[in-house]
């Protein structure tokens, strides 16, 4: 199972061997993100999964917690163990 985690307070979850990503379209993501983080579109997320290791701490940022939210469940189904989602997105984190 994963957990939620406040998207303002991003920098006590992430440290230097953290995978961050941000699973927006492109397009999102050169508008502004977070920093640190790499784009992996959700629905690219099963094809690059390969890219990611399950048994590091990964943190999961989108536009308002939904995709965020989904990506957790799938990396958790996957065998990975220490899943954070970023609550709120980049919405929250703006305002």
């Amino acid at each position: 199972m994963h957990r939620d985690h406040p998207v303002n307070d991003f920098a006590a979850v992430v440290d230097a061997v953290t995978q961050f990503i941000d699973v927006r379209e492109p397009d999102e993501v050169a508008e502004g993100t977070l920093p640190g983080t790499v784009n992996i579109p959700l629905g690219a997320l099963p094809s690059r999964i390969g890219e990611l290791d399950a048994g590091r701490r990964t943190v999961v940022l989108c536009r308002s917690g939904g995709r965020s939210t989904q990506a957790c469940r799938f990396l958790v189904a996957r065998g990975f163990g220490d899943v954070i989602n970023l609550d709120g997105g980049m919405l929250a984190y703006r305002s």
